[in-house]
């Protein structure tokens, strides 16, 4: 049935979306910026789909004092996952792409909309067990005081200013999703008027 082929721009940016989500694999895919007056030029810390890189181990031995667990690259399971998450949707949208069919196209942006939420409340859960599960015997405690960093933008940490923002490999995750709705969208649209 001609009505369910996809068009030839919206082929072309699955295929766009595509690629760009392996690039992601190998891109960091968030920043965790920190800035105080005894660290002015700040630190920071570089989550990628398999690592960690960046300042964590001057972070880990500040955040000891405070009482927060220590960053570990072993302790995030996501770390065995997120490179063939990303892997696996940069080829469904090839795949959603030379397939020419709308039911892909929406298959694709619903999967990958519900990973990209899923990844998001993942972080989310994440700062919290490390902001607010504190060693009680810690050499500072401040008494109803949490250290969750912001999931998106600014938040002021004691005497350390925390910025939270998405990386190269998390706004290509962020463009990829803002696309493919878009995309699922058109061709909707299209279908219904046609």
């Amino acid at each position: 049935m001609k009505n369910s082929s996809l068009s030839k721009l919206t082929r072309i940016l699955l295929a766009v979306c595509g690629l760009s989500l392996f690039v992601a694999i190998f891109v960091p895919l968030w920043a965790i910026y920190l800035q105080a007056p005894q660290y002015p030029e700040g630190l920071v810390m570089y989550l990628w789909p398999s690592k960690i890189t960046g300042d964590y181990q001057i972070i880990n031995g500040l955040n000891h004092y405070i009482g927060m667990k220590t960053i570990h690259e072993e302790d995030f399971w996501e770390f065995k996952v997120l490179p063939y998450a990303l892997g696996f949707f940069g080829l469904l949208c090839l795949a959603a792409a030379y397939l020419n069919k709308k039911f892909w196209l929406y298959l694709t942006t619903i999967a990958f909309m519900v990973f990209g939420v899923a990844f998001m409340v993942d972080f989310y859960l994440w700062e919290y067990d490390y902001g607010h599960h504190l060693d009680p015997n810690a050499a500072i405690v401040v008494p109803g005081m949490s250290y969750q960093p912001p999931l998106i933008g600014f938040k002021q940490l004691l005497n350390f200013g925390a910025y939270s923002y998405p990386d190269a490999g998390g706004i290509i995750m962020f463009a990829a999703a803002v696309i493919l709705a878009i995309l699922a969208f058109m061709e909707f649209k299209k279908s219904k008027a046609a």
